[in-house]
């Protein structure tokens, strides 16, 4: 039996075709990136295993692929009391631990306040299913060394634009701040060794109901179940929502006070307050946002400030804050356009056809800013013809053994009306 032939689950072959879209769409993104005054960097795809398993990356740490060391015997596999003893590095699994490590490498050579760009893949063993997969690229920007609020107001502007440009109309920016879960937290007395189980059954909210999490959270311990989710306004409009920071407790007034300031240096943006966003990784530290699409049932994107990162590699405190677009989740939402528009042609050249006069045929075609192919005419020619069509070919030019000397010369057939 012949052995398979497919990718690893969770993971995708990219045809020319979609490849080429992919990289449309990125060049996008990194143009807007770009002119924000982001600089884009490129770190490995693995990180040592101290770093990537450090407690900060919440859920998908459990989610980690992890590389075995080298040279591993029998006798060591027997002795080691969990798989983590057997690697010494471990794929990716987000785009921000390899960012913290990469500052802390590099801080010497970069600004005092520093704007990157990554946009790459990651892994995680994800059970694949619609819009996730185990092999996924993020679009990444950060801004390290800047502790205002004026750091975030950039971010958010920067994806803002992004989303603009792709053409995704209707998206929205949740926003919400972790120092105001965690005061809201205190402010009903849940202990704060309960805290990380408390925010992950809120954050349930959405998918279980408003019962099963008041009732999920009495298991955990916390007394006053009813009343923590009572401070929260379920049928508060956009604007309305807003109203529940003049309900927070008094431990969260700094972030009572950036949240009301973002708000008011993003007029043009379609930014909501959402007390229930608490996004999964144990690293953020402030302000915490996603990307909300009315047409879909997850975000497009996210992020927030993660403050105490740095310090785990530099031994100081850096301040930090980053949004990552997740692109295997909009890439079918965006249309291209004119900007998909090649001019690819193709030299359908008979076997004998002269070989220096048909490469300069090419060649002064690729001067002109055609994209060009030169293809052996096949005895199956309406087939060969139905697949440069497939590819993005718009026309091509049977060539004879005696090649013209002038590319104008050339008899151009459209390919959608080629018999």
């Amino acid at each position: 039996m012949a052995a398979s032939v497919t990718p690893p689950r969770g993971m995708r072959d990219i045809l020319p075709a979609d490849k080429a879209r992919r990289e449309a769409v990125l060049a996008r993104i990194r143009r807007v990136y770009t002119a924000h005054g982001f600089d884009e960097i490129e770190t490995p795809v693995v990180e040592d295993t101290a770093r990537l398993f450090s407690g900060l990356g919440g859920d998908n740490e459990k989610l980690a692929y992890a590389v075995m060391k080298r040279g591993l015997t029998m006798d060591d596999l027997a002795a080691a009391a969990s798989p983590l003893d057997l690697a010494d590095l471990g794929l990716r699994f987000d785009l921000t631990v390899p960012l913290a490590r990469f500052y802390a490498s590099n801080r010497g050579v970069l600004p005092g306040v520093f704007r990157s760009i990554q946009i790459a893949p990651v892994w995680r063993a994800e059970r694949p299913q619609k819009g996730r997969y185990r092999q996924f690229v993020q679009c990444d920007i950060d801004i390290i060394g800047e502790p205002g609020i004026s750091a975030e107001v950039e971010l958010i502007t920067a994806t803002a634009a992004a989303l603009d440009a792709l053409g995704i109309p209707g998206s929205s920016i949740r926003i919400n701040d972790r120092r105001l879960l965690t005061a809201w937290l205190s402010a009903f007395a849940v202990p704060e060794a309960l805290q990380p189980k408390a925010l992950i059954t809120l954050d349930k909210l959405d998918k279980i109901g408003l019962e099963a999490v008041i009732a999920e959270l009495t298991e955990l311990g916390v007394a006053d179940a009813a009343g923590l989710m009572g401070w929260i306004d379920l049928d508060a409009d956009a604007d309305a929502a807003w109203g529940m920071l003049d309900r927070a407790p008094g431990d969260a007034a700094a972030a009572v006070a950036d949240l009301r300031q973002l708000r008011a240096a993003l007029p043009g943006v379609a930014l909501r307050f959402d007390p229930l966003l608490v996004r999964g990784m144990g690293y953020y530290t402030g302000p915490i946002f996603e990307v909300a699409h009315p047409d879909l049932g997850y975000s497009l994107g996210g992020g927030g400030r993660y403050d105490g990162m740095i310090g785990r590699f530099l031994g100081t405190d850096v301040p930090a804050t980053g949004f990552s677009l997740g692109f295997e989740r909009l890439i079918d939402l965006v249309d291209l356009g004119d900007d998909a528009v090649v001019d690819a042609v193709a030299l359908v050249h008979d076997a004998d056809t002269d070989l220096g006069a048909l490469m300069a045929l090419k060649s002064a075609l690729v001067a002109g800013g055609a994209r060009v192919r030169l293809l052996r005419r096949p005895k199956n020619l309406k087939a060969a013809l139905d697949q440069l069509a497939a590819d993005g070919y718009q026309r091509f030019a049977l060539v004879g053994p005696e090649a013209p000397a002038d590319a104008g010369s050339l008899d151009w057939r459209r390919l959608d009306s080629a018999s």
